[in-house]
């Protein structure tokens, strides 16, 4: 093998395990509910009666 496909090897092995790794450590610090439908957010959902335009 020439230097040159020596180094594309290296960067494309890099790319895909260090992908994987980051992948894996994202996962790891929040990870996935699969029965949890609704998307979690720090603002009130509207009509739910949490915020002044649900509010009577």
């Amino acid at each position: 093998m020439t230097p040159t496909a020596i180094v594309v090897l290296v960067l494309a092995l890099t790319v895909v395990w260090g992908g994987l790794a980051l992948a894996i450590l994202n996962l790891r610090r929040a990870p996935v509910d699969p029965d949890d439908d609704e998307p979690e957010t720090d603002q009130p959902l509207a009509g739910d009666g949490s915020g002044p335009a649900g509010s009577r």
